[in-house]
């Protein structure tokens, strides 16, 4: 069933609300209203999200986004990259600034929560505090990262990367997105320049912290029967384009027993990956998400496929370990085949642990929470263990990138039935709620620290 039916997301959200959870500044009517404002732009035929990096849309939600800043008192400025930062001096003004956010970009019919779910809760804390009259000790940001999922140049993180000076600029100047538009032109129509893209690196003893906020994308939280779950690390992601290579012939006339069938080898070699994580490590995944048959004939023998590997692992050493035996497998296949097979690293990203002392904050964040509403104590505490649920990303976000500079941490919240980057990608407003209830409470415990 797709959740969201028509175009009013705001309604659809409000369904089943349980407005109790509208205290402390933080506001439900608010969060619901803006995740529907950003959910009109872009929004697909299927009542999904496109808005592709450095698009007018992006650009457009963006904007939106520092018209909210300004309603929370924010200061906003936007750097080279694009990024769109709104800070909040607190009384320790020279201080390093915590820092919460994500991005509002999305793959082509996506959903309405990845991303936007983290910058929304995060900003939803500084307009708390506003209509509080609170003001924190120390300067906080909102942060609106660009360009996070990479549909238009098959890469992502550029907003991060920049961020943190890891942007590789040769490689930048090599890139064409999607339609064939070099990544310079797409720059200028965005009223960026590549070289500005240096201008966004920043100082990391300014930050003192930075906490993330995202939806699941996975089933866990759901099958425990949690509305949050703490990220322990994430996963550093190994993609490699695979060709096996035989000979192609007539379909009619080539024996059974004289054939070098490149596609029965990419099969045999899709089938036994499937096997092949478990035996490094419990966390580790492997994918074929792309494949390319040659000539592509209904009549010709496959003369060559091409496709594409995604393996990953919170642990380098297994993740790491997984990459041999995947060459080891394809190797074998192509032996007992008489073909040829090539492989080539295209991305290699280490693991990403989140930093402890944050997720321990977190975790009493959670709990204190859990105290002060005991009817969410269900949701939110393990029973077994009387804890809040620990889990890993298999997935990239911008805490990747920020988590090797400066203390990072993500908070998780649960994903119905899992699904993200689909129309049907939902989350309750409820659990998008206690979510920003969380986040306030442990950012204004690290105010403190």
């Amino acid at each position: 069933m797709i959740l969201l039916t028509s175009k009013d997301l705001k309604q659809q959200l409000l369904v089943g609300y349980d407005e109790s959870l509208s205290h402390s500044g933080i506001n439900g009517e608010r969060l619901a209203q803006r995740l529907h404002e950003l959910a009109q732009i872009g929004m697909t035929h299927e009542y999904g999200s496109n808005r592709i990096g450095f698009s007018t849309e992006e650009r457009k939600a963006k904007d939106f986004i520092k018209s909210w800043m300004v309603e929370a008192n924010l200061k906003v400025r936007e750097d080279g990259a694009g990024n769109i930062i709104g800070r909040l001096e607190g009384r320790l003004k020279d201080s390093a600034a915590i820092l919460s956010g994500s991005h509002v970009d999305s793959v082509p019919n996506g959903g309405h929560f990845d991303g936007p779910l983290g910058v929304l809760v995060a900003l939803e804390v500084a307009q708390a505090w506003q209509d509080q009259g609170y003001l924190p000790e120390l300067p906080y940001e909102v942060v609106v990262f660009s360009d996070e999922e990479g549909s238009r140049f098959n890469g992502g993180l550029t907003g991060s990367q920049a961020m943190m000076g890891e942007l590789d600029f040769d490689k930048l100047h090599t890139l064409y997105d999607i339609h064939g538009v070099p990544f310079k032109e797409v720059m200028e129509q965005a009223g960026l320049r590549v070289d500005s893209l240096k201008q966004a690196k920043r100082d990391v003893s300014e930050i003192k912290a930075f906490i993330e906020v995202h939806i699941e994308q996975g089933k866990l939280l759901e099958k425990e029967g949690l509305t949050l779950g703490v990220v322990t690390g994430i996963a550093g992601p190994s993609w490699m384009n695979v060709t096996f290579t035989g000979q192609a012939g007539h379909a009619g006339n080539t024996p059974m027993t004289d054939r070098k069938d490149a596609l029965v080898a990419a099969g045999q070699f899709i089938a036994g990956l499937k096997d092949l994580p478990q035996t490094v490590s419990s966390t580790a995944v492997a994918t074929v998400g792309k494949l390319q048959v040659y000539p592509n004939g209904v009549n010709v023998i496959p003369g060559e496929v091409q496709l594409t590997v995604d393996i990953r692992d919170v642990d380098l050493e297994a993740r790491d370990e997984l990459v041999q035996r995947v060459l080891r497998l394809g190797e074998g296949i192509a032996k007992q085949g008489n073909i040829s097979f090539s492989a080539f690293e295209t991305l290699k990203i280490d693991p990403v642990p989140m930093n402890e002392g944050m997720q321990n904050t977190l975790h009493a964040a959670i709990q204190d929470l859990a105290k002060s509403t005991p009817i969410l104590a269900p949701a939110l505490i393990e029973q077994s263990k009387e804890t809040p649920f620990s889990l890993i990303s298999g997935a990239g976000h911008d805490a990747m990138i920020l988590g090797k500079h400066v203390p990072t941490a993500m908070l998780f919240v649960r994903s119905k039935e899992g699904i993200s980057h689909n129309p049907r990608e939902w989350t309750s407003l409820n659990d998008c709620m206690i979510s920003a209830h969380a986040l306030k409470a442990c950012i204004e415990r690290m105010m403190v620290i």
